[in-house]
């Protein structure tokens, strides 16, 4: 995260109330003029200059006049308004301006004045504050006054801060703009409805502390530099979407050695070693831009005052910079890219090029870009292709499973003409236009995305999209964007004070799951690198139904009801694994996709020899996978209390997946054992009576027969319908429950342990200072046999127990296992499931600054990138269970039969938490203060 190094405020209406002088001198002028003007009026006047003010003024009355009358009444306005300054003294400092201040220089942050009135320097010499500052910039300082970044910028220049360390304080809405433009997070002062594009929004600085401005930059990510090495780090964190599609954050012009994706929910082809894999869509993102004969990209030099974030309030990635082409020409590019929420089949990108210094000549392309590859592996066809003076279109089909996706864009400008530019397999829109110095034009590239597995006419639907998309503004499209996610943020943003690093990666990691999350779409499932990556080929792990589904199950029931739904859909997959490996029921695969068939690979190149090949298990003997999925299946009843869901799809999943664990489970002298297996430890494989699996084993028969039970009470049909379709005779239901009663569960009743699986104990203890400052997994330094002949977890195992069964394990045992397991876990390098698991873990143990550390683990995978991992994707299962850790570790949250409780257990520094959820229907809403908890439910 970016640490702020200046604060810029704004004078009137922000410090002083310099504003009312201002309105008095333009009434005083209104009023000899004999224009009718008002304090409603004056709202339209704040942060803009004085001649657009006057020309607002005028408009009022339908006047129009000459420059020289326009000068002479400016001038006259502003000798009515020194006038009437001369009052101000140093009592005119707003309330709480002082103390702010004097906070900020003591913090050693840098202090400057940002104004458009020529004027500030008399007002801040009578308000006896100029020895605070360190820059002061007016109106006269730039010629392009707010909302243009120019005045910001320059400001930013005096204070030798980049301009993405900066931050506003602005109480007018074309202040707001200007920061923004200029790649800077707003405080705004005033109402929501004048300053409410800002980060955060406050009445006025009365009591508002220095914490309270720096939490502006909690909702946004932040590349002050451009660093070529670190590209597929940022392209994976500046990933957006819409729960249809994700986009990587690569550039819009490339870059050598990018990794340019996206991928759109159920695009599956054929893939060598991984069986199926999302396949990477064209790149509807690519504009090219010449300057004077000269293509841009980011590889030219003179680029400066770069500056490129993601808005999570609003899911936009914006970039903004000024290339120096030579001594003599400069010209201001700022893009703005979306992918509406609102309206999932929408995708756009905003350019604005501004001549900064000598006037340009200027050359514009727009390509949907169909040369696209999944790591050297092609997976498109094109079908189909055309532009014309309007629309560029194309069709593309997956060679293997024949699959069509078609894009078609429309190009609207401010000014200039467009006109076809066709290549094979990169349809396109260009232009050519001038610009004199100071001038400025906008560019919209508005692209509609169909495939068939919406509509059996993409192309059609595409184009049709496309029409409708030129008659709207882009500033349209963001609202609708914008309004979406506000709704999305209200139900489900987790607020933490007194700790801006876990705020910021906390509300990223669940931006990055809602935008995976299928908003339409009950056949695809969030994968275990959502849409943000090539890692694991877009496939579906039980990382959802365990890590992810909580929080959508608590915040955002529906789109936790199509996730679950894919598992409906894919039971046919599970069916024909169960029968395959010779067992009834369902089995589900530990990677699924498509179909629910198991596309685990088999073999995969050695990490550290690609000439030798491994074997991966977890496809044959990872099962618990199924009771994991009950597990989701039952929580969201729980939390949702949506019976008709349990009747139609839970219960029937849950019911044929306890068959499958009936014929699993190994009858051996009056015991049941369930041998060769991988629990959620990987680092160990081939074990035997894993605890996890055994103990979630039983649960799921356990609550089968509950299920079936409930059934026979409530939906007598539906139970005789079951009863018959799986043979749940008595028989068989005896069977599961022998099956509970006597499963192997190694744990020793006097010490509290729990053995992970038969033998663990006697495995060799890892010597671990030995270990203590390596960049490494233990699995690559021990060797994967060797990993696996130690103590040495990748993730929780026995410890998982406790967070998703607290009531089953009494405090000993909990603590004992804890004690044993936690320091033998490789919480650095291991899985990263296992750090926020660890996290809500140790709130259990009562250890909070412990679980801080794991937290903060989990919180750095992505937007630190401490695994060295992210450019794979975003870690969804840690992203899921940074809220888990929140929620249900550090807030405490548990459902009870009746209502829920909560036992905080926060970290010492961290102020408040708050959150939202539903239960059953009703939003709950949950304050914690450090020192006490406050509940209130609406």
């Amino acid at each position: 995260m970016i640490t702020p190094e200046a604060i810029i405020f704004d004078l009137d209406g922000v410090l002083t109330d310099t504003a009312e002088y201002h309105f008095l001198a333009w009434k005083q002028l209104a009023d000899e003029l004999g224009i009718p003007f008002g304090r409603k009026d004056n709202e339209q006047l704040r942060g803009i200059p004085r001649r657009r003010s006057l020309d607002y003024i005028l408009a009022l009355d339908g006047r129009s006049i000459s420059n020289a009358e326009a000068e002479e009444l400016m001038t006259r306005k502003n000798n009515h308004y020194r006038t009437l300054i001369k009052q101000v003294s140093t009592k005119d400092l707003l309330p709480g301006v002082a103390t702010l201040l004097a906070e900020i220089k003591q913090a050693g942050l840098k202090v400057a004045i940002a104004s458009a009135s020529k004027n500030s320097p008399q007002v801040l010499n009578q308000l006896g504050i100029c020895d605070q500052l360190d820059a002061l910039a007016h109106g006269g300082s730039v010629v392009r006054q707010k909302p243009h970044p120019d005045l910001f910028l320059h400001t930013a220049r005096e204070l030798g801060v980049p301009s993405a360390h900066c931050i506003v304080v602005e109480d007018a809405a074309a202040g707001i703009d200007a920061a923004h433009a200029a790649g800077m997070t707003a405080v705004g002062i005033g109402p929501a409805e004048r300053v409410g594009a800002a980060e955060v929004v406050l009445p006025n600085l009365d009591g508002v502390s220095l914490a309270d401005l720096l939490s502006a930059t909690t909702w946004r990510v932040v590349e002050p530099h451009f660093d070529p090495a670190k590209q597929h780090h940022r392209e994976t964190i500046f990933t957006i979407g819409n729960g249809f599609l994700g986009t990587r954050g690569s550039l819009e012009e490339r870059y050598p050695g990018d990794r340019q994706a996206t991928l759109v929910h159920g695009l599956y082809d054929k893939a060598p070693v991984v069986f199926t894999t999302l396949a990477n869509a064209p790149d509807w993102t690519s504009l090219e831009i010449w300057i004077n004969g000269r293509r841009f990209d980011m590889t030219q030099p003179g680029i400066r005052d770069y500056v490129r974030w993601l808005d999570l309030r609003d899911g936009t990635l914006n970039r903004r910079l000024v290339w120096e082409i030579d001594a003599e020409t400069a010209v201001e590019l700022r893009w703005t890219r979306l992918t509406n929420l609102a309206h999932q089949h929408d995708v756009a990108v905003q350019l604005s090029i501004t001549a900064v210094k000598n006037n340009l000549t200027c050359r514009l392309r727009a390509r949907l870009d169909g040369h696209v590859e999944n790591h050297g592996n092609l997976h498109w066809h094109t079908m189909q292709e055309e532009s014309d003076h309007a629309q560029a279109s194309l069709l593309l089909q997956t060679r293997h499973t024949k699959k069509q996706l078609a894009l078609s864009m429309n190009l609207g400008m401010t000014s200039a003409k467009v006109r076809p530019c066709d290549c094979p397999g990169t349809p396109g829109l260009e232009s050519d236009f001038t610009l004199d110095e100071g001038q400025w034009t906008s560019f919209q590239k508005m692209i509609a995305i169909y495939s068939s597995r919406e509509t059996n006419e993409p192309l059609a639907a595409a184009r049709k999209r496309s029409y409708e998309l030129l008659g709207l503004p882009f500033e349209k499209l963001l609202a609708q964007n914008r309004a979406a996610w506000d709704a999305f943020w209200q139900d489900s943003d987790v607020i933490i004070e007194g700790d801006d690093e876990a705020q910021i990666a906390l509300r990223h990691a669940l931006f990055q799951l809602r935008i995976a999350a299928p908003t339409h779409d009950d056949t695809v499932s969030i994968s275990a690198k959502t849409l943000s990556g090539f890692g694991y080929s877009g496939h579906v792990f039980w990382d959802n139904e365990i890590f992810v589904l909580p929080f959508f199950t608590y915040t955002q029931p529906q789109l936790a009801k199509n996730m679950l739904l894919y598992r409906h859909h894919t039971l046919p997959g599970a069916r024909r694994k169960a029968a395959k490996n010779g067992y009834g029921g369902a089995q589900y695969a530990w990677e699924s996709a498509e179909t629910g068939d198991e596309v685990t690979p088999t073999w995969v190149p050695h990490f550290s020899d690609p000439t030798q090949l491994v074997r991966i298990w977890t496809g044959d003997i990872q099962i618990h996978i199924s009771a994991d999925i009950a597990y989701a299946l039952k929580q969201f009843w729980q939390v949702t209390g949506d019976d008709d869901f349990w009747r139609d799809v839970a219960a029937p999943i849950v019911l044929e997946t306890a068959v499958f664990w009936g014929d699993r489970a190994e009858y051996e002298d009056g015991r049941f054992a369930v041998r060769d297996v991988i629990g959620p430890d990987e680092y160990h494989d081939h074990v035997d009576n894993n605890a996890f699996t055994n103990f979630i084993l039983r649960w799921h028969l356990q609550t089968a027969q509950e299920t079936l039970r409930w059934l026979q009470i409530h939906a007598p049909q539906q139970a005789d319908t079951l009863t018959q379709a799986l043979d749940l005779s008595d028989e068989r239901l005896a069977h599961w429950q022998n099956i509970a009663d006597n499963i192997i569960f190694l744990h020793d009743k006097e010490s509290g342990l729990i053995e992970q699986f038969e033998g663990f104990f006697q495995r060799k203890k890892v010597d671990w200072p030995k270990y203590a400052n390596t960049e490494k997994s233990m699995q690559v330094l021990l060797g994967i046999e060797g990993a696996n002949k130690h103590q040495v977890l990748k993730q929780a195992d026995v410890i998982a127990l406790f967070c998703l069964f607290p009531n089953a394990f009494d405090a000993k045992t909990q603590q004992a296992n804890w004690d044993y397991y936690e320091p033998i876990t490789d919480h650095v390098y291991g899985s990263s499931l296992g750090p926020s698991m660890h996290a809500w873990a140790a709130c259990l143990m009562n250890q909070p600054e412990l679980g801080y550390e794991h937290f903060m683990r989990a919180a750095r995978a992505d937007l630190l990138n401490v695994r060295g991992n992210a450019g794979d994707g975003i870690h969804a299962a840690s992203a899921g269970g940074l809220w888990q850790a929140v929620v249900f570790g550090f807030a405490g949250l548990r459902l009870a039969e009746e209502g829920h409780t909560i036992n905080p257990r926060l970290p010492a520094h961290w102020q408040r938490v708050s959150f939202k959820f539903y239960r059953q229907g009703k939003q709950q809403i949950v304050n914690i203060s450090a020192d006490q908890p406050i509940l209130a439910a609406s």
